[in-house]
């Protein structure tokens, strides 16, 4: 196996630990899978793919390494990123409290996003995301050396979005399928709630984090 291979294999290992792992993204897919279904989960992870995939050319640009370089850009995007994690938290907590009869009757129903705002929803979560930005630098730093052609970047953005796609896809089929939808059913409030917790302590580390 040649070196360009192995190196190639190692930023697609980095890229699935970073991407699969639990956070704000893979959080709202799921509980968009189990309350409004796959059609929606999947509408809202087109929006996080399409972010990873920004991200991944701006990396590839020099342009998001610029902006890690400048502190206030950064502050930024934390504040904008802290501040859209504290509004789910609160939709998810409207939710969580919500009554059953409500959430189940036309009450909830008309609460529920278009699929160009949950689109956008799934966007506006990774373009707010400074540790997307960080993550990217650190891979084309990992994938790519002094001199390196032009085909291993289209390896390592081409390679990472067909995971983004398989991952965040995954999720939304997963999580829609009828047992996950009749757990959620059963435990909404209680999912609801979590999700509301996840976001909120997110949106505060956030907007608290110094570096």
């Amino acid at each position: 196996m040649s070196d360009q291979i192995r190196q190639l294999l190692l930023v697609y290992a980095a890229y699935i630990i970073a991407v699969a792992s639990p956070g704000p993204s893979n959080m709202r897919i799921m509980g968009v899978a189990m309350d409004q279904g796959r059609r929606a989960a999947l509408i809202l992870a087109a929006g996080v793919v399409t972010g990873s995939v920004f991200w991944g050319m701006m990396a590839a640009t020099g342009v998001s390494a610029m902006l890690a370089r400048y502190a206030e850009a950064l502050i930024v995007l934390k504040i904008f990123g802290g501040l859209y994690l504290l509004y789910l938290a609160f939709r998810a907590a409207r939710v969580a409290l919500a009554s059953d009869s409500a959430a189940s009757g036309n009450g909830m129903a008309k609460t529920r996003l278009s699929p160009f705002a949950l689109y956008r929803r799934g966007l506006l979560m990774h373009l707010t995301n400074p540790k997307a930005v960080l993550a990217w630098i650190a891979l084309m730093s990992l994938g790519l050396g002094p001199g390196a052609a032009q085909h291993t970047v289209l390896a390592i953005l081409g390679g990472c979005a067909l995971l983004s796609i398989t991952i965040f896809c995954g999720y939304a089929i997963v999580f829609s399928t009828a047992p996950m939808v009749s757990l959620y059913r059963r435990a909404r409030r209680w999912i609801e709630g979590v999700l509301a917790l996840f976001f909120g302590f997110a949106g505060l580390r956030l907007l608290l984090s110094r570096s």
